[in-house]
């Protein structure tokens, strides 16, 4: 017996930020767009602190009003801890034009907002449909698919976007998983009621916390507070510091949080409600983010670290960088993937990884800590931290590497 076979224009794995904004872009072209995720929305998920950069893609792919009357922690810049080192970045004070301000989400219900809006738009979206394999060698990509009540279908498109994030559906069917070059690492983490009084001169709940370990430079910690008295919280360190912490992932979560004086005694009266979970060895590259007909969004493609919480404005940028490509292809033109897509958005994750590993290294500690900083200088080191890693009119942007070796040398000086 045949199976049943659908059409659509573009097909979209993953309900996510990347696949939801591109298919707002995508209908706004007029594109027949079919979005098909595995889990039921509303699901939990990391990557909560969202970057002010990311708020221009959702204002145009008409989601801002929708995302804005959601209610979620307004968030205007990002504080840092070292035991007794306080600093702050206020990220409307920066280089870069555009938006200086964002929001602090849980992700459960940032994405379902965007799924829902990417519905309103017209695309179609199917929870709990899995994709089970991928054929892109024929004139069409074609996709095997199971619907929850256990029928196997399949859906011929145009063109296949693979927004499915840590999932990484095409990398891993169609072998273009390479290594991602950093050390593997892994994230404990949970969400907590707070009780932090409001308006504590300690935290400040527009701005995500993020605290250095006292003793070791290269493990640090989330604090990321939500408008409801709720915070996310975790910490990040390579696998086997990890893996010196016995117990359940709460325990172990408690014990390194309790390593650091000034966030123990922040969050001194926090009540646990919710079990820590733990994922390892995140960090991924590709071959490739485009092929025959398909392209790779966001963490699909690549995911360097959270540190930056670049992850969504990282998700962002592919999708808007892929709705412009396949614009000019349904127009007729020809379209140079790599030059169009690849590269433009490599650029910008190759910014974030220049002060991914900076920060891992503790140069770029010595930087944000400076107690005399020039002001010029931190502008600009603010617009990269508020998601602008794609402005080439910034000197650390352009020039990051050698610009960032320099002041590095200045203030270690």
């Amino acid at each position: 017996m045949d199976m049943r076979t659908e059409t659509t224009e573009i097909l979209i794995i993953g309900a996510g930020p990347a696949g939801s904004v591109a298919a707002g872009l995508l209908r706004q072209q007029g594109r027949e767009v079919l979005i098909l995720e595995k889990e039921q929305f509303p699901r939990f998920s990391i990557g909560e602190s969202l970057l002010p950069q990311s708020m221009e893609y959702i204002e145009a792919a008409g989601m801002l009003q929708a995302v804005v009357q959601a209610g979620f922690q307004y968030k205007n810049g990002a504080a840092f801890a070292c035991g007794d080192r306080r600093t702050q970045f206020d990220f409307r004070q920066k280089f870069s034009k555009g938006w200086g301000t964002t929001y602090q989400v849980q992700r459960a219900d940032f994405d379902k907002v965007l799924a829902d809006e990417a519905a309103r738009m017209g695309a179609t979206v199917r929870f709990r449909h899995e994709v089970l394999s991928v054929d892109v060698e024929g004139d069409q990509p074609v996709v095997t698919v199971r619907s929850p009540e256990g029928e196997t279908y399949l859906v011929q498109a145009r063109f296949l976007l693979d927004a499915s994030g840590f999932a990484r559906i095409l990398p891993r069917l169609l072998q273009l998983e390479s290594p991602s070059g950093f050390p593997a690492r892994g994230a404990i983490f949970t969400h907590v009621a707070d009780r932090v009084a409001p308006g504590s001169a300690a935290f400040d709940r527009n701005k995500i916390l993020i605290t250095v370990h006292p003793e070791h430079q290269d493990v640090w910690y989330w604090t990321i507070p939500f408008s409801n008295g709720r915070c996310s919280l975790g910490v990040v360190a390579e696998t086997g510091f990890l893996a010196q912490y016995e117990g359940t992932e709460t325990e172990r979560l408690k014990a390194i949080v309790g390593e650091d004086p000034g966030l123990s005694q922040l969050l001194a009266d926090a009540e646990w409600d919710t079990p820590a979970r733990q994922i390892v060895g995140y960090s991924a590259n590709v071959k490739s983010l485009w092929g025959k007909n398909y392209a790779l969004l966001g963490n699909a493609g690549e995911f360097l670290d959270p540190v930056f919480s670049s992850g969504v404005t990282i998700a962002f940028k592919s999708a808007s960088l892929a709705s412009a490509c396949l614009a000019r292809e349904f127009a007729g033109d020809t379209v140079d993937w790599e030059a169009d897509y690849g590269k433009p958005l490599r650029a910008g994750v190759d910014t974030f990884r220049c002060f991914v590993e900076a920060w891992y290294a503790g140069g770029f500690q010595k930087i944000i800590f400076h107690p005399n900083p020039s002001p010029d200088i931190r502008e600009m080191i603010c617009s990269i931290l508020a998601g602008y890693a794609w402005d080439k009119s910034n000197p650390y942007v352009a020039e990051n590497k050698r610009r960032l070796a320099v002041l590095e040398q200045l203030c270690s000086a």
